[in-house]
């Protein structure tokens, strides 16, 4: 599985680079043991950033320009990772899902970047394109419903639409039947840390969800 940044997103975000595990995975309801970790991220969370101090941290901060330079309201349409500290920082609890979605919303909470996760079984053909969202493009967001993605970055396999780093979709969204997992994260600036943030999510996934890399 490959991603490909097209040219539409590479000329108004050069350094827009991206990171990707494809691997077996065995999903749960819930891990009491991932969420002690869930909880004391929080807890680190709420005792150094602010609702406010939280847009300038550098993957934070790099994606809401992205989201400007393509003409979309960052306050409107918040970066994924964003959205999870502020609800944090707001003092609400995170939604308990299952084992795989509560651990990228850690990994989120943990580096800033916006991860995407996919059942790879859902996803058609072999490359995901990562470009620009279109008038009227479909997109049946997570929780949200039909979601207007026109100038947010939008990632589609050979079908349709399958994320963007808003929300993904309900198509090829985690499941706890999901046995083989793609997921991707994303940095609208450059590298820096992504390599860091690829091991943490090894760690999480293999000590919490069994994951076995595909060669």
């Amino acid at each position: 599985m490959k991603v490909h940044i097209l040219s539409e997103l590479a000329h108004v975000a050069p350094n827009y680079q991206t990171r990707i595990l494809t691997g077996s995975v065995l999903n749960q309801p819930t891990s009491d043991a991932l969420w002690a970790e869930i909880n004391i991220q929080i807890q680190i969370l709420r005792k150094y950033w602010d609702v406010d101090s939280i847009k300038k941290w550098d993957p934070v901060f790099a994606m809401r320009q992205l989201y400007k330079r393509l003409g979309k309201d960052p306050n409107r349409y918040r970066p994924s990772s964003e959205a999870l500290m502020r609800r944090i920082l707001l003092g609400k609890d995170l939604y308990r899902i299952n084992t795989l979605v509560d651990l990228v919303n850690l990994l989120s909470v943990q580096t800033g970047f916006c991860i995407g996760a996919f059942d790879l079984d859902r996803i058609v053909g072999t490359q995901i394109d990562l470009g620009v969202g279109r008038s009227g493009e479909p997109f049946e967001a997570i929780g949200r419903g039909s979601l207007n993605v026109e100038g947010l970055p939008v990632y589609r396999d050979a079908f349709a639409a399958i994320g963007s780093p808003t929300s993904d979709v309900v198509r090829t969204s985690i499941q706890l039947e999901t046995r083989r997992l793609l997921l991707v994260l994303h940095s609208a600036e450059g590298d820096q840390g992504l390599d860091e943030a690829l091991e943490e999510a090894r760690r999480l996934l293999c000590t919490y969800a069994g994951f076995r890399a595909m060669e």
